[in-house]
């Protein structure tokens, strides 16, 4: 038992953590906040952002803290009432992270985001770069999916794919999802007396899919299907995911103690994954040709700036994928441009403190960042 748990992954090895909190854990069910509880997770957070790890938390419970203060009982609710509790419980969600966050000394922010800001290449890079720049600056999102204008039919509908979407977006190592089990069953446990528990999953099978059960708990809206699907997405985007119960008081660290959960296995890791998909994925909508100055910077881990570039070709928006080449039309690299291919050509060859003047607006300063650039050379292109 103990050279198992050994050789199973350690929280407090990865870099950067997504956790997800459900409704049901931090929301009673008259709307209240359980602060107790709230108290010992922020603690456990504020251990591991001590230690130097990126924290980002996804957030359940502004629809359920909304019902409570707009008195809207436990029934079910109509659209315009579920966004308009959301409107309500959002303001409060937010206030309790930030004060419980601001105990340790460390910032909070508010991050709404809908299906499309992750799914939609343009929005997709807009929300990227702002968690970026928050994490840089040590400051912890705390994510929710906008309930206030999301509706069925352009929603996640669960904050267990939303949290795998935003590992994927952040380029997380680890998400965590707290909820009312302890992990993956063979059955579902409370149907089931001699389902097995299962510790770890190296790949998500039809077999594992099968496991997959129990319905979700009266506020949530996520079950043991919607954490498989999370799974599968965390994985292939180079995360490793986890189970674990969050009903306990300081869940995080419980973890850490060797309490038992269930791990799923990545077989990449957050950068290997992102350059499959866009040197592999992807299909380049245009090309860039560079000089050999910017090449050389490129091969040296630099972005692609304005400057480098020497002619703009295709039919691009930003967000989309295009084919970077020397002077010569040799292929040097595949990236995600930050401009639509209109701007990129007034752009091109201009240094990057003119770019204002010549678009009107304060735009990125490189026309592909480095972290969205994928170099030849590298195997990821294909």
């Amino acid at each position: 038992m103990n050279s198992k748990r050994n050789a199973l992954p350690k929280l407090e090895n990865f870099r950067r953590i997504v956790v997800k909190v459900g409704s049901s854990l931090l929301v009673e069910k008259t709307g209240g906040l359980k602060e107790a509880w709230l108290k010992a997770l922020v603690d456990d957070v504020a251990t591991l952002h001590k230690a130097g790890a990126d924290i980002l938390v996804v957030s359940s419970g502004a629809i359920a803290m909304g019902r409570g203060v707009l008195k809207l009982g436990r029934r079910p609710l109509e659209l315009e009432e579920a966004q308009a509790a959301a409107s309500v419980g959002q303001i409060a969600l937010a206030r309790v992270w930030a004060e419980a966050l601001a105990g340790h000394g460390i910032i909070a922010a508010q991050v709404l985001l809908t299906y499309g800001d992750t799914e939609e290449r343009r929005r997709y890079l807009n929300a990227r770069a702002t968690l970026g720049t928050l994490l840089a600056h040590r400051a912890i999102p705390v994510i929710n999916e906008n309930d206030t204008v999301a509706t069925q039919e352009i929603r996640y509908g669960d904050n267990d794919r939303l949290a795998a979407r935003v590992g994927t977006m952040a380029s997380a190592d680890c998400v965590v999802l707290l909820s009312d089990i302890d992990g993956l069953f063979t059955a579902p446990p409370q149907k089931d007396p001699g389902a097995a528990f299962v510790p770890v999953v190296p790949r998500i099978t039809a077999e594992i899919e099968a496991m997959a059960g129990g319905a979700a708990s009266e506020l949530s809206r996520g079950g043991m299907m919607t954490k498989i699907e999370a799974a599968k997405i965390a994985t292939s985007g180079g995360a490793t995911m986890l189970i674990a119960n969050g009903t306990v008081e300081h869940p995080l660290r419980s973890v850490r103690e060797g309490r038992r959960c269930s791990w799923f296995l990545s077989p990449s890791t957050p950068v290997t994954a992102r350059k499959r998909w866009i040197g592999g994925t992807l299909e380049p909508r245009g090309t860039l040709s560079v000089d050999e100055g910017a090449a050389s910077a490129m091969r040296a881990g630099k972005s692609l700036l304005p400057a480098g570039v020497r002619r703009v070709e295709g039919s691009f928006n930003r967000g989309d994928c295009v084919v970077v080449r020397s002077l010569e039309g040799g292929e040097i690299a595949r990236g995600l441009v930050a401009y639509d291919a209109i701007d990129a050509v007034q752009i091109a060859g201009r240094s990057t403190r003119d770019i204002e003047a010549i678009l009107g607006y304060s735009g990125r300063k490189e026309i592909i960042h480095r972290d969205d650039l994928v170099m030849s050379g590298d195997g990821a292109i294909g």
